[in-house]
């Protein structure tokens, strides 16, 4: 048995239109959930009801627009009655760079979308999660306990989502309601395909920096059903590929190692130089 049942419930979900947004709102149909999908996309409203056009509602908005969020929150009310669960997955990576040579609004706009636009998207639904003693989940990364030469925005705040989810799991408890972290590797989506296949750089750097049983790709789908399951049991968190649990378990006795030893490693300074090269681009 589940500790949570999903029938009936309606979750909202930023970054909907996407890869793992997509995906996640097909899982929680097949469990009986009805959802809100919210993305930048101004498209949003059809595709949502191309997904289920009864159960599944869109609306097109910014996480960074913390308006635009309560909106979206109130529709979803008026529509289903309710938010049981709130689902933080929209984000960016940017284009791989040394942060000396990344332009100062490519920083910004990493950095709220994925820390404020979090932020944004809890607070938004903060009031009907606890009123539902209900869930927040966040989608983090692998790249909260890795090292994030090349993408240090990025590692940033993921970093400070993990950070979010800690806080939120003791904050939210005395209401009954709950926090979920979600860490996942690569998946197969367009912000992976453009930030990371497109990019040979970032894709030299990952085979230098990571064994490559760790870089196992997981499919939009399989990490929608991880989310899910760890609603449906109110998991603290959820790492997947599950490969990376002993890293983040262990990673106060391995990170220093691996630091010193990538900021010794020749092969490692030269993907470096090629990413420090890209200044104003």
């Amino acid at each position: 048995m589940t500790a949570y049942e999903l029938a009936g419930k309606v979750v909202l979900i930023t970054g909907g239109t996407g890869g793992l947004g997509s995906a996640t709102a097909r899982t929680l149909l097949s469990r009986g959930a009805r959802v809100g999908i919210v993305d930048l996309h101004p498209d949003t409203p059809e595709i949502a009801a191309r997904i289920s056009p009864s159960c599944v509602v869109g609306f097109t908005a910014d996480v960074c627009d913390r308006g635009a969020l309560d909106d979206a929150v109130a529709h979803l009310c008026e529509r289903f009655g309710r938010v049981d669960v709130v689902i933080a997955n929209a984000g960016i990576m940017g284009r791989g760079s040394t942060l000396r040579a990344m332009p100062a609004p490519a920083i910004d706009k990493v950095l709220a979308v994925n820390i404020n636009g979090v932020v944004n998207t809890v607070n938004a639904a903060m009031k009907q999660i606890i009123a539902n003693q209900g869930q927040v989940v966040l989608v983090s990364s692998v790249f909260a306990f890795l090292n994030g030469m090349g993408v240090i925005p990025y590692a940033m705040s993921k970093a400070a989502v993990e950070q979010l989810g800690r806080g939120l799991r003791v904050e939210l408890a005395q209401h009954g309601a709950s926090a979920t972290t979600a860490y996942f590797a690569l998946i197969q989506t367009d912000m992976i395909r453009n930030g990371v296949d497109a990019d040979p750089a970032i894709s030299e750097m990952l085979a230098r920096t990571s064994p490559r049983p760790l870089l196992k790709r997981l499919e939009p789908d399989e990490a929608a059903e991880a989310i899910v399951q760890a609603i449906e049991h109110r998991s603290p968190r959820v790492i997947r590929p599950a490969r990376w649990t002993p890293l983040s378990a262990l990673r106060g006795v391995i990170n220093p190692v691996i630091d010193a030893r990538l900021a010794r490693d020749h092969a490692v300074r030269a993907v470096l130089g090629k990413l420090d090269g890209r200044s104003g681009r």
